[in-house]
């Protein structure tokens, strides 16, 4: 059998015609995700266990699953339902691009929630106890304090958790999405060569996540630009 390569530069511009969904799912998902996960982190970090117990149910169960079960699930499992099919949510999830941002979403929530709540749990105590010192409430030594220090500690675990995020993207093609493993996927149905399509999928899965991890380098550098090395 022979390789190539040609197949792998010819599919390269079709392929990349599905980057625009990618990267959708991707944005719209990581924006929905972070949200949500600011949401659980302050029921974690409550105080209260009819907040914090619901909070952990919920990261023990979107931890603990594929994501692409939880796809499924969603996609295949919640039309079955009336009550969904008559809700306000229907609109959404009758879309299989909707159920996969409600997958991702819900998946990226639960890690990302534990990132943060890592960061905020690596704020030493002295600093917290100086800022009381001078007067600062509770409230403002977390918004002033802690946030800006946690959201540092939290960045490198962060984009980890981002780009592998890009890569559950590709689960979207089971819900028949054209993005870029979707597209990949039709033309090796085409072609019958799905080695060399699928090195050419994975060479814009490498430069996006390229892209990605330089970026929150830059960003990671700004928010420590004032903290001196040991």
């Amino acid at each position: 059998m022979s390789f190539d390569v040609s197949l792998i530069i010819d599919s390269l511009p079709k392929m990349l015609r599905g980057l625009g969904l990618t990267l959708q799912l991707l944005f719209i998902s990581s924006f929905i995700g972070l949200a949500l996960a600011v949401v659980i982190l302050l029921m974690r970090i409550s105080g209260r266990w009819f907040l914090s117990a619901p909070a952990a149910v919920y990261i023990y169960v979107f931890r603990g699953t594929p994501i692409l079960v939880q796809i499924f699930v969603i996609y295949y499992g919640l039309p079955q339902f009336e009550l969904i099919r008559e809700s306000i949510f229907w609109p959404i999830l009758r879309e299989p691009f909707g159920c996969c941002v409600v997958a991702l979403s819900l998946n990226s929530g639960a890690y990302v929630s534990e990132i943060l709540r890592g960061g905020v749990l690596g704020v030493e105590k002295g600093v917290l106890e100086a800022a009381s010192a001078v007067g600062l409430s509770k409230r403002q030594r977390f918004i002033y304090i802690t946030t800006p220090i946690a959201v540092r500690l939290a960045i490198p675990a962060y984009s980890n958790d981002t780009i592998s995020m890009l890569k559950a993207t590709a689960l979207a093609s089971t819900v028949t999405l054209l993005e870029v493993t979707g597209v990949a996927r039709t033309i090796v149905a085409e072609t019958f060569a799905p080695y060399e399509i699928f090195i050419a999928a994975a060479i814009i899965y490498v430069t996006l996540a390229s892209m990605f991890q330089k970026g929150f380098g830059l960003f990671e550098k700004r928010m420590s630009r004032y903290v001196k090395d040991a």
